[in-house]
């Protein structure tokens, strides 16, 4: 029997991973800077970065939330129907449907000093769009996190008649396929997302740099340390105590 050579697709996403990761820092290092910036005016000015994703999307909204080196006044906004855990296909139609956004909206204190980071790879549907456009009739910075190639190669799905990075201040490409998979395994479609990836590292470099800001500054900034190195519990207590009040899921 001829031996199949079982790496070949793991190192295609490898490299297709490594050069959208290269392209993605490469050519908006920029705008990067820039919501660093604004993140960290947020953070140290008493407000809140808020984060929503529908469907896998909502990883990304998770991946800042009490983190190990990450900031403290991050909430994610998650809702159940919008999420994978109770039906995956239903989530797809819930963020079609018009409307759930204002009630997302209303559930949070969300208001001018806030950032709010939408992360919709197709930024097509209802859901990302109208929280969008509602956060930013409240004054919010709206930072949209999408693939520009499918979004710009598809009709908006949605009342407004709008795509995310159209609704947003300013916006991350995550420089992936339209449709997201990038190898061709011998299947007619091709397996393989690189968006959650390259999604995440963009969110953590920003937030890297929004703390080394804040250091330059001498402003005071919470970062959670892990649970699981020594004294982590102490410093995370403390943390906990002063922003349990507004981020409730603590």
């Amino acid at each position: 029997m001829e031996e199949v050579d079982a790496m070949n697709a793991m190192q295609r996403y490898a490299e297709n991973l490594r050069a959208i990761l290269e392209r993605a820092f490469t050519e908006q290092k920029d705008v990067m800077e820039e919501i660093a910036r604004r993140m960290c005016a947020c953070v140290t000015g008493g407000h809140m970065v808020y984060l929503f994703g529908t469907g896998h999307a909502h990883i990304l909204a998770e991946e800042m939330f009490y983190r190990a080196g990450g900031l403290a006044a991050v909430r994610p906004i998650l809702d159940d129907r919008l999420m994978l855990h109770v039906s995956a296909s239903g989530s797809t139609q819930a963020e079609r449907e018009p409307g759930c956004a204002a009630r997302l909206l209303a559930e949070t204190d969300m208001g001018a000093g806030d950032m709010l980071i939408v992360c919709s790879n197709s930024g097509r549907n209802a859901a990302p769009v109208e929280l969008a456009l509602l956060a930013r009739e409240k004054g919010v910075c709206v930072v949209a996190l999408t693939n520009l190639a499918h979004s710009r190669s598809c009709a908006p799905r949605n009342p407004e008649g709008l795509r995310l990075f159209e609704a947003a201040e300013f916006v991350l490409d995550n420089c992936g396929a339209i449709g997201d998979a990038s190898v061709d395994a011998g299947l007619p479609y091709r397996v393989g997302a690189t968006s959650t990836a390259v999604g995440a590292a963009l969110l953590e470099a920003i937030e890297c740099r929004c703390v080394e800001l804040a250091v330059e500054q001498g402003l005071p900034i919470d970062v959670f340390s892990s649970s699981n190195v020594d004294a982590g519990d102490e410093i995370n207590e403390k943390i906990i105590a002063r922003y349990q009040s507004r981020i409730p899921m603590l």
